[in-house]
């Protein structure tokens, strides 16, 4: 008689997101997109980082009001809660026991090495850091360890972050054994999208699109986006590849041709810039509408939206309990 056959397990993708507020088309488009991607191919779980929020906090800071509009705008542009586990970080109750075991076997040492502790320190002007500032990369590993986590999505540019998480599993496998998965960087190769003056699109910078804005907001941003600084004037012979109207226009418009065609006319100088603002209006305002009406649903109906999160955090509860209890047991205090 022949054996079923076993229905082969899915490796287990984690990330987070720090909930500061309201999400912007860069988080569209570099990290969001990138979790629509995983959602069947992958065991997802998603959460909201609420505990790191609280690693820079300033007053007026309204951690709950952004988890609210965090998982609205996840769940709007497609985190599906059949597909994927999402759910609060502060939810988890076994996280800060967890976190606190694992910060008693992580070297001062490697903290104070992080290049990322050290550029934000001196970019933000942080005179006396706090110790979740110093420590927020063992809760970072504490997140990722506790769900028996395989992959962690990250840019390529991001993989120093995940450095300690990975020698700090490989050190607690090498002292305790078998606790949980050595997890390994899943590369995604996100865009950057430059916000209305060119930098990178970013909240601090007010430069941003929103996910929530109107389609009236919507416009009047884009109206006013740099462009190519070396063509003033109609006629003038345009440089697409330098111009961020013209990266967002190959973002939402999916006509090869019609992109072509755009190019070819900025660069002979017969289109001028504020055609190009107008075609990428029509076409992000297009793209976003149906999230934008997704999202209003979901905002009428919080109860649904609370029981996703707490389902969510059921499910992610039952695997943070078996490390948990695993790992303490590991070490000699059960």
């Amino acid at each position: 008689m022949n054996e079923p056959v076993k229905k082969k397990q899915k490796k287990r993708v984690l990330s987070g997101m720090r909930p500061t507020g309201l999400m912007h088309i860069g988080h569209l488009h570099g990290a969001l997109e990138t979790f629509w991607a995983l959602q069947d191919d992958f065991d997802c779980f998603f959460f909201i980082a609420d505990f790191h929020a609280l690693t820079n906090w300033s007053p007026g800071m309204n951690v709950k009001e952004s988890n609210q509009n965090m998982i609205l705008d996840w769940l709007s542009t497609g985190l599906d809660p059949s597909r994927s586990t999402v759910f609060r970080q502060s939810d988890i109750v076994e996280i800060p026991t967890f976190h606190l075991i694992l910060s008693m076997f992580t070297p001062v040492g490697w903290l104070l090495r992080n290049p990322t502790y050290k550029d934000q320190v001196e970019q933000l002007k942080i005179e006396s850091p706090n110790y979740g500032f110093l420590g927020y990369p063992v809760l970072q590993s504490a997140d990722v360890l506790l769900y028996q986590s395989h992959l962690v999505p990250i840019g390529r540019d991001q993989a120093p972050h995940l450095n300690l998480t990975i020698d700090l599993a490989q050190s607690m496998t090498n002292k305790f054994g078998d606790l949980f998965p050595v997890p390994d960087y899943m590369h995604s190769d996100t865009p950057t999208v430059p916000g209305s003056d060119n930098r990178k699109m970013s909240k601090s910078y007010g430069n941003a699109i929103y996910i929530k804005d109107t389609e009236k907001k919507t416009e009047k941003i884009i109206k006013g986006y740099y462009t190519d600084p070396l063509k003033p004037y109609m006629g003038d012979p345009g440089h697409p590849d330098d111009c961020p109207v013209f990266y967002l226009n190959k973002i939402y418009i999916k006509d090869k041709d019609r992109i072509q065609k755009i190019r070819e006319t900025c660069e002979s100088g017969e289109r001028g810039c504020g055609e190009c603002k107008k075609e990428l209006a029509t076409a992000c305002n297009d793209y976003l509408r149906p999230i934008r009406e997704k999202r209003a649903e979901f905002e009428k109906h919080p109860e649904e939206v609370e029981k996703i999160l707490k389902d969510g955090a059921a499910k992610a509860s039952a695997v943070a309990k078996k490390t948990l209890a695993k790992t303490m047991k590991a070490v000699g205090i059960r």
